[in-house]
């Protein structure tokens, strides 16, 4: 089936392996334009697997994966970002050594029709922390701060979509708060969005549509209201 270019991705049974592990079972995942997409499951039920599968980093894969009706089946994580996808991961991957100033200035370009919405200075107006700190290094941050100096770097490459891999894991209430506004105000700017974390409610209530993974397969998929009202959910995700 040729993939449909409705869709910012377009992925179409997907299985992946890690050696003789096979992790993920035929997932199917389509996310249009300014859509948002939560991703829920218990630990080691597959999403991180399904997301560095969709990215290019799990070398062992099958099924058919494309970003803009292009196939990306076998793309490189380097070619799927440069089709306009920003990876936040779980651990913030910032470069310790480098300011924050750098850190941010080193992964900007425009966006795939050009568009420079989320400058250099809206990515300091929308964390005010990150500007008080530009010429700290990246070791030098709280986890708070790591986390938003990450998100704040996948926005400057001017992203259709963005995968948010946990990213309130671990931080002080407070910043999880100050998190959750960023992605309302990311989802409000028009880029679409793959949520995982743990706070499920709050995936739900951000999300236009859900799905959850067990043992490497879509158990239960919908819209976030169909989700959350789901009689099974809670079993699904051991709560």
């Amino acid at each position: 089936m040729k993939p449909s270019e409705e869709f910012i991705l377009d992925a179409r049974g997907i299985h992946a392996w890690y050696g003789s592990s096979h992790v993920l079972h035929g997932v199917d995942l389509q996310i249009a334009r300014g859509e948002t997409i939560g991703l829920l499951g218990r630990n080691g039920m597959g999403k991180s697997t399904l997301i560095r599968t969709l990215l290019g980093h799990v070398a062992q894969r099958d099924g058919s994966i494309a970003f803009f009706g292009k196939d990306a089946s076998r793309a490189k994580p380097h070619e799927v970002a440069r089709l306009g996808v920003a990876y936040v991961p779980e651990g913030r991957g910032v470069f310790p050594n480098l300011s924050v100033r750098e850190n941010l200035i080193m992964a900007a370009r425009r966006g795939r029709d050009g568009r420079n919405d989320w400058s250099y200075e809206r990515v300091l107006e929308t964390f005010p922390r990150l500007k008080e700190r530009l010429t700290n290094l990246g070791a030098q941050l709280s986890g708070g701060e790591q986390q938003m100096l990450s998100i704040g770097r996948a926005l400057m490459t001017h992203p259709e979509l963005i995968i948010l891999d946990e990213a309130t894991e671990g931080l002080a209430p407070l910043i999880v708060l100050d998190i959750w506004n960023v992605i309302d105000a990311i989802r409000a700017s028009g880029i679409a969005t793959l949520i995982v974390d743990r706070d499920y409610r709050k995936v739900l209530q951000q999300s236009d549509r859900a799905l959850v993974l067990q043992k490497g397969q879509v158990v239960l998929a919908g819209s976030a209201d169909e989700v959350a009202g789901s009689e099974a959910l809670a079993g699904y995700l051991g709560v």
